[in-house]
């Protein structure tokens, strides 16, 4: 499971548990715990994606072929 998905999968078991409380501050806690885990996987995705279609980094060349040998 990628951290996306776990992230995911957390945010059900609080919105889960937010539906089973009675008192009114706990439940906006486990819904502003689940909008947490949204956001993470969020986050999470946008960076993959980033760093999945940045170039490659550069790689500095000597402009000394002899300057290897020392």
């Amino acid at each position: 499971m990628n951290p996306s998905e776990e992230f995911m999968r957390h945010a059900a078991e609080c919105e889960s548990m937010a539906k089973f409380t009675r008192d009114p501050q706990s439940r906006a806690t486990w819904n502003h715990m689940a909008e947490r885990w949204v956001r993470c996987a969020e986050l999470f995705d946008s960076q993959s994606a980033a760093a999945h279609h940045a170039p490659p980094p550069r790689r500095h060349r000597r402009s000394d072929p002899d300057a290897a040998h020392y």
